[in-house]
């Protein structure tokens, strides 16, 4: 049997001040994870520090990124501070990395060699997923060199890193590289494709992926669907109803998670599309959370 979780994203333009007690607040409601997107130009607080304070003011809650991006940042830097916070919060920190930015304007942020953006990210991950699996690394690669390299102690558990993204080279590479998907603004029968596809091209690179690493993340617009984001999902998945994308009720959110297990997905990313977080939480607690297992 699957195992069933579901954590939470903040309400959009949720800034520092909002944010400092959110962790504790929802550790004491015994929520699974905390999940925090990559959206510079916006009150929301950087991800990586983000989880470091979460995790600091915690000891059950996991936090993840949902997803922070890679190609742009130099992989010993990142595996730097992967290890450093899965050192103090072990089997906590749940690491999702994407191809490039949710907002096109911040693209030049993580400034890559033009039209090579999926050839950094192949060789960023290869070069992480070693530095955080090797006690030493030398590396010899087309974007990085790096010789024998040594960033400290490794935790007790290997440390999985996650991918987003729904193109087809993006399922192939989580498959290639990756430990497992999370994906957004897709259809139950569409995201049971990509599990396939994320699986097939696992086997073909002699790998397996767990079963129960493939997630989604659902937004819910109780209170009607906002243009921002009603546009955003419109242009991930055209052509798709909007309602098959984005839960418009607490019932049909409950409906399409289910629909989404039977798909093969057993983790949850549920944000709010409105500010009200204290309904949403209350909300989330009485509908969604029953589901897990």
């Amino acid at each position: 049997m699957l195992k069933i979780r579901l954590g939470v994203a903040p309400a959009a333009g949720t800034g520092p001040a909002e944010f400092a007690g959110l962790a504790q607040r929802l550790e004491d409601a015994g929520v699974d994870s905390l999940w925090l997107s990559e959206l510079v130009y916006s009150p929301e607080v950087d991800p990586l520090i983000g989880m470091t304070h979460a995790l600091a003011r915690t000891a059950k809650l996991k936090v993840g990124t949902g997803v922070a991006i890679l190609p742009g940042r130099h992989p010993v830097l990142v595996a730097k501070q992967l290890l450093t916070l899965a050192g103090l919060a072990p089997r906590r920190v749940l690491p999702v990395f994407g191809l490039r930015p949710a907002r096109a304007a911040e693209a030049a942020l993580f400034p890559v060699p033009s039209g090579r953006r999926a050839a950094v990210f192949d060789e960023s991950l290869v070069l992480l997923r070693r530095l955080l699996e090797e006690d030493e690394v030398s590396f010899d690669g087309e974007f990085f060199q790096v010789e024998r390299v040594r960033l400290g102690p490794r935790p007790q558990k290997r440390l999985d890193v996650w991918l987003g993204g729904s193109a087809p080279a993006a399922l192939r590479r989580t498959g290639r590289l990756a430990d497992g998907w999370l994906g957004s603004f897709h259809t139950p029968s569409q995201a049971r494709d990509a599990r396939i596809a994320i699986q097939r091209a696992a086997a073909e690179a002699g790998r397996e992926i767990e079963e129960d690493h493939f997630g989604l993340s659902l937004a819910v617009a109780d209170r009607g669907i906002p243009d921002e984001l009603a546009a955003v999902a419109a242009r991930r998945n055209p052509g798709v109803p909007l309602p098959d994308l984005v839960a418009t009720s607490w019932p049909e959110a409950r409906r399409l998670v289910e629909q989404h297990i039977e798909a093969g997905l057993s983790k949850f990313v549920i944000r709010p599309a409105h500010a009200d977080f204290d309904g949403f939480l209350e909300k989330f607690q009485a509908e969604l959370v029953p589901l897990q297992n």
